[in-house]
């Protein structure tokens, strides 16, 4: 029997502290050991979305106990792994520094290698960890700080199609549950509320849907959005439930219109394709995943989203982007430096012309 590649994963990069041990042999359902998460959704609560500083502090806090407990959950020690993965960036770079630093220590004192890994090389692999997804394939990751659509050729090779032009979509939805006074995080406030809503009570655009290319834009929305609110004064409830469903139909309409440009140009150079993949927070919506799943079958490709666990930050992906880049002999120095910005495709055009051709 080939030995499991076993990897300590760390994700720090913004506010979830988390750890998990991952394994590379047997069926995805049992190569996830352990995957801890400390959520500090209570400490930014009060401010209505993430504040660095806080953030930092809590994951210096916790994360040598997180790591303790992942590896007693694992049932192995540091003398068992075959190496250290850590998120290296993008993201708060006090959060990153934290996470790296500990990696760093820890590979120095057991002697084995360490893997800067980029988080949304994280996102974008989650799903050959939880499906055994081959290359290439379509990804949609779309989150709080991240939209894009990637043609995923291989691990290191990440061609953007898309970008978007000012804000995420999963940033679109926070700041719209927060005018409604709905709570953060946003998008499972929104979802939630949605149910009740009318979505058609209230017209918001959708930015640049019907448009050549795969770019996005949400911040006219959140102006829309605004100016209902501040016209509507005193939300009741059903209106503020009308407004959710409103604005949660907007975004998935631009997200799908967005993807299905981007499936025409992924299929065109990629006779080969093998999936439609969504990953990031916003991927756990329940709405958006059959949507997906349909557009995929039309284009005559599978849909794969992982758990909804594992499309928020988590650190199971970053431990397997670990052992995937392991494989291949990427390993990353002691002198590393964390990264605040880290696109996935370094090539990759501006925002307007980065899904402009086949």
């Amino acid at each position: 029997m080939v030995p499991a590649m076993r990897v300590l994963g760390i994700e720090t990069s913004c506010d979830e502290t988390a750890a998990a041990v991952v394994d590379d042999v047997g069926a995805p359902a049992m190569r996830i050991c352990a995957n801890l998460v400390l959520s500090q959704l209570v400490e930014h609560q009060p401010y209505g979305g993430v504040v660095p500083e806080i953030a930092a502090r809590a994951h210096l806090e916790h994360l040598d106990g997180l790591i303790a407990r992942a590896l007693d959950t694992a049932g192995c020690s540091f003398d068992d792994l075959a190496g250290i993965a850590a998120t290296g960036g993008p993201g708060l770079i006090g959060g990153v520094m934290v996470g790296v630093m500990e990696a760093k220590a820890i590979a120095y004192v057991r002697g084995v290698p360490l893997v800067a890994v980029n988080h949304l090389e994280g996102h974008a692999l989650s799903a050959r960890l939880t499906d055994d997804v081959a290359f290439p394939y379509l990804l949609l990751l779309v989150s709080g700080g991240h939209c894009q659509l990637v043609a995923v050729e291989g691990v290191g090779a990440y061609r953007r199609l898309g970008t978007t032009f000012d804000d995420a979509a999963g940033e679109c939805f926070d700041k719209g549950a927060k005018l409604l006074g709905l709570g953060y995080p946003g998008g499972p406030a929104i979802e939630y509320a949605a149910c009740a809503g009318d979505a058609k009570r209230f017209p918001l655009p959708r930015p640049l849907v019907g448009r050549p290319g795969c770019d996005f834009s949400f911040s006219g929305l959140k102006t829309a959005l605004a100016e209902t609110v501040r016209r509507q004064g005193t939300l009741d409830e059903r209106t503020r439930c009308d407004l959710a469903a409103a604005l949660q139909s907007a975004i998935l309409d631009c997200l799908l219109d967005r993807a299905a440009h981007a499936a025409a140009q992924f299929t065109a150079r990629h006779g080969d394709g093998h999936a439609v993949v969504a990953a990031g927070g916003v991927a756990a919506n329940s709405v958006l995943r059959p949507r997906l799943a349909q557009l995929a079958a039309d284009w005559g490709l599978r849909f794969v989203a992982p758990p909804p666990a594992l499309c928020t930050d988590n650190a199971a992906m970053i431990a397997w982007a670990g052992v995937e880049r392991l494989k291949l002999g990427l390993v990353d120095s002691l002198d590393f430096a964390p990264r605040p910005r880290w696109p996935l495709d370094e090539l990759a055009q501006p925002a307007g012309l980065a899904g402009a051709a086949p």
